[in-house]
Formats: structure tokens, sequence, C-alpha cells
């Protein structure tokens, strides 16, 4: 029976075009009508390191990046000799003979090579050593029978804007790539069923991220560069003059975020992007935001740690720093996405959350979740639907900034609104505004003002969506995660549904607050749980631990940088069932 789907690994050191090889095969998936997930595991350094880019695609949906592999295309001797083990039977290898050589690795005999002559096919369109990739690529896209068309038309789209010459090598290196294959190999045995007239739309989290922060109205962002959140600085910047939003890059994120804060307290829309080691700068300045009672919106797309840790590895270590983020206690709320599409639709809520109650809205996403490629139905920016903020205005009395209410929000002014002067500090404060605790401390006050602030908290909650119980009921077993851990848990289960096994799945968006009796009344009635997560201790686990009293003692638990994949998923459900 034919393969409906394709896995892909690009394998080969930095400088090499790995980047531009995938990228290109997942865009021609894209534009075939294929759904495609595809992840990049890269280093730090410029030059050199051990590199490789996956891309899935097939006409299913795509929750990862794939497991084992159909195809690995090996740019150097090191990387076959690093990845050729992941190879699946009936799988291939295709490389540069000229430079990779075979005769001493012990390559699983079921594994299919495909030695590409590549200075002898390129003799013709000079020795650029890049050009390799464009050959393997050609010879790829014969192998598993996609219309030559298809790569033609990505290759043309992605050297259009440059010099004739480097489109016209391109387009030749890749039919040649192509006429080799078709003349010296035997096609695989793929049925992908493209649909050549359906286009998908190919984008990664922090492009998702970017476009709600977008679709929100927001009016001002400010970062400063650090990975894996440096793409929404630069895709804003690049798209600032067409949204007419405001794009700063300041000197650290402790300006970030008091900058940002600056913005939502002149009544502009403000939203910021960072990771754990900026966040850590920033926090500070959330006890700002929540003390004056400003809305802005904050994300932090962790990776490894702690300090500088992997800077290019991904990790849900950050939980407990977003909630416990700046001193006291204060109203704020913290929710993770689940995928590409879902950023989107979560940072329009942020802000909208942020505004209504006047809090610090924290979005968590990872590297893997904002850097990964995947392909999404057109997103919705026809029905968004924005909170209209009703602003102060003056009635002749002093202005009550911080007045107290059943819900613990008061109306905020524009500064510059006649007859809404009123101080915003960073000490605690009366209803006006008016510092309480400089030469007398009015525990009165203090204990009223902080409890109107609190009180944001129970209403927030109700509007929140509560967490479902995602599958059968009757479930063996009931998987639960956080974040970018759901769609791979998704590919799990649905592997286990083939092997009659009853799985579930509880997935928790909602972070803080936590609709803690939900959550409780769904895993006391689970026969076996099984907690997921890619961090060390357990964090989501912890959690719920602190706010229901259940314990999770079956853990699934990652922490080398890399993702979870849906085989260690499988194998964690077998051996606690």
């Amino acid at each position: 029976m034919s393969k409906k789907e394709v896995t892909l690994r690009v394998g080969g050191a930095a400088g090499d075009g790995i980047a531009s090889t995938g990228e290109s095969f997942a865009k021609m998936c894209a534009r075939s009508g294929l759904n495609v997930f595809a992840y990049n595991s890269y280093q730090s350094v410029i030059r050199g390191g051990f590199i490789w880019l996956q891309v899935h695609a097939g006409k299913k949906e795509m929750y990862s990046h794939g497991n084992d592999l159909d195809f690995l295309i090996a740019l150097n001797q090191k990387e076959l000799e690093r990845n050729h083990k992941d190879v699946a039977d009936n799988g291939g290898i295709i490389f540069n003979s000229d430079k990779i050589k075979t005769d001493k690795i012990e390559i699983n005999e079921k594994v299919k090579l495909f030695p590409i002559p590549v200075k002898e096919i390129m003799s013709k369109f000079g020795r650029n050593p890049i050009l390799q990739n464009t050959v393997t690529l050609g010879t790829l896209v014969r192998l598993i029978g996609i219309e030559y068309d298809a790569l033609w038309n990505v290759i043309t789209d992605y050297f259009g804007k440059k010099k004739k010459s480097a489109l016209e090598v391109n387009l030749s290196v890749s039919r040649a790539g192509y006429e080799y294959a078709e003349s010296n190999f035997e096609k695989m045995d793929f049925d992908l069923e493209c649909d050549y007239n359906k286009h998908k739309h190919l984008i990664t989290g922090n492009q998702s991220i970017a476009l709600g922060a977008i679709a929100a109205g927001c009016q001002f962002y400010c970062a400063y560069p650090m990975t894996p959140a440096s793409s929404i600085l630069n895709w804003l910047d690049a798209k600032s003059a067409q949204t007419k939003m405001v794009v700063k890059q300041a000197e650290d994120e402790i300006a970030v975020l008091n900058m940002a804060i600056g913005a939502g307290f002149a009544g502009a829309r403000s939203m910021v992007g960072t990771s754990g080691g900026g966040f850590s700068l920033m926090t500070e300045a959330v006890g700002l935001a929540a003390q004056t009672e400003t809305p802005v919106v904050i994300i932090n797309s962790m990776r490894g740690g702690p300090s500088t840790g992997l800077p290019t590895k991904t990790e849900q270590a950050d939980l407990f720093q977003a909630i416990g983020a700046s001193q006291g206690d204060f109203p704020k709320i913290v929710v993770a996405p689940s995928d590409v599409r879902d950023c989107f639709y979560t940072v329009i809520e942020a802000f909208n959350l942020a505004e209504k109650y006047q809090i610090p809205a924290i979005v968590l996403s990872d590297l893997l979740l904002s850097e990964h490629m995947e392909t999404i139905e057109m997103l919705d920016f026809d029905n968004m639907k924005h909170y209209k903020e009703e602003l102060a205005k003056s009635n002749g009395e002093r202005f009550r900034r911080y007045k107290f209410t059943e819900n613990g929000v008061s109306q905020r002014s524009i500064p510059g609104t006649e007859g809404t002067i009123f101080q915003a500090t960073s000490d605690e404060h009366n209803d006006f505004g008016d510092i309480i605790s400089d030469v007398f401390t009015d525990e009165e006050m203090r204990t009223r003002m902080q409890q109107k602030r609190m009180r944001k908290m129970g209403y927030l909650l109700k509007e929140l969506p509560e967490p479902k119980l995602q599958g059968d009921s009757d479930a063996e077993i009931t998987l639960v995660g956080w974040g970018s851990t759901s769609p791979i848990i998704k590919e799990a289960i649905d592997v286990m549904q083939n092997d009659d096994i009853k799985v579930n799945h509880l997935h928790l968006k909602y972070l803080v607050p936590f609709h803690s009796d939900v959550v409780n009344n769904i895993l006391n009635n689970a026969k076996n749980v099984l907690d997921i997560e890619t961090n060390y201790t357990g964090q989501l686990s912890r959690l719920i631990s602190m706010e229901t009293g259940f314990s999770i003692k079956n853990k699934l638990l990652k922490y080398d940088g890399e993702p979870i994949y849906a085989k260690h998923i499988i194998n964690k459900i077998k051996e606690v069932i």
C-alpha cells in the first residue's frame, strides 16, 4: 500500500543552507494541497555545528514533525553518521557521493541509498557548493512523485527578486537532479494525493502571534532581541509602515516593559516579547502594571534554562516564573496557546482581557511552538471581537481612578482628559491614587484596595472557558498537558485508538486563574493519569497539586532541548497501563 505521508530530515552544518532546503520542501508541499508540520533543530553558532530541519507532510492534519524518517538528505559525512539510524525500513538516504562515503557505516540494509554525483551533474553550472541542496531537492521530488512544476514555482518565488542568473541556475540544477533520479532510481511507493490547485497557508507560531497582535489593534510593540521571540520583533517591524504600529527595539528588557506600560497608560494597546532571561528582567515592571492597573500583553517564548541555558532549544520550564513574576499578590492572567492557529486567537483574547480587567496578561509559548512552521486554514480577521472600554470623563468632582467597584475594575482615563487628573504610582494608594504608605500607612485602605484588585480574579475566572476532557470518558488513561504538547498528544492518541486502547486528554490552556474544581473532578474520575511536559520538575503537575490536592504519580518529562515525540508518549502509556 502506497504511503500517504512523508517525513524528511535535512541534516548538515550552519551555513549549509539547511533552512532554505527544508523550507522550500515545506512550501512546495503546502502549495500542493498538503498539510505540513516542520521543525528546525539548530545551534547558536553561525557556522558549523550539527543542525537538522524535519518536515512532515501529507493529506491528513499533521500534529508533529514526525517520528521515523522516510528520507534523510545528508549534507556532510558527520550528519550521515549521526542521523542514518533514524531512517525507517524502506526509507531512503540522499547524499552527494563525491563528498560522502557509506562503505564504513553500518546502515540498515532495508534503507535505500541514493548517491548523487553532484560534481558531474553540476559541471555545466559552476562550482557553488550550496547548489548541491537544490540537486538533492530535485531528486527527492522525483522519488516521491510530486510534479516538478511545484518545485519550479517555489524556486521561482524564492529567487525571483534576486539576480536573474541565480534563478536560472537554481532552476537548471533542480531540473538536473530531477532528471538524474528519473534515469537512475526507481520511484518510491508514495501517493501523497497532491492537489496542485489548493494552496495551504504555511506560517510559524511567532508569525501567528504577530498577526494576532495586528488583529487585536496593537499600537505599540517593544522588545529586545532574544531567541526564540526575536522573529516577532522582526516581522512586526517589517510590517510597521503598513499597520501603523509603533515598533521599538529598546536597550534592554527592563526598558522594554516600562515603555510598554507607558504606552498602555497613554491608552495604546501594547505588547512585548521575550524569553525567560528577558522576562526575568521584566518582572519588577510586571508588578508596576498590576499596581497602576495598566493593561499590557507579555509574550514569553520559553527556551532551555537556567541563565543563558539552551538559546536555540525548547522547554516548558517558565510556568512558575510567570506565576510568581514580581513581588506580592496581584491579579494577572497566564495563558498558554497550544498550536499555531491558537496563537492568533489567544493573543487577541489576551489583549481583550488585559484591557477589560486592567491587568498584565502573560502568554507562554516555547521555541517549538514559536518557530515551527505549520499549515493552517485561513484566520478569521473579519469577526474579531474587541473589548471597547468606556473611558472616564469629567463629572465635576475629583476623579477616583481606583474607585471601589463590585468587580474591582475602575474607569480609566486618557492622560490630558479634562477633570481626570490622578496619580499613578508604584506605591500603594487610595481610590484617588494618593500614596498611603509614606508618613502613615492606612491599614484599612490597604486592605480595601488589595481586595478590590483581587476581586477581578473571580470575575475573570468565570469568563474563561472551562477545560474539557477530549476523547472517551471511559478511557483507560487520561493524558494531561499544556502548551505545545497538545498536538503531539493528539497524534499519540490517534495511534493508540488504532490499537484499540482508549485514551483521553485534558489540555490546560488557562493556568492563572485556575479552574480548580473542574480539574479536580476530571482527574478524580480518571482510571490512570499521565502528565506530559518538557521540563524537569513537572511544573503543571505541581500547579495541579497546589490548586486541587490531586497528585499525579505518572509523568513523562523531557528536558534535553528537543520536543517530545508521539512514540515517547505511546511507549509511556503502555508502561503505565
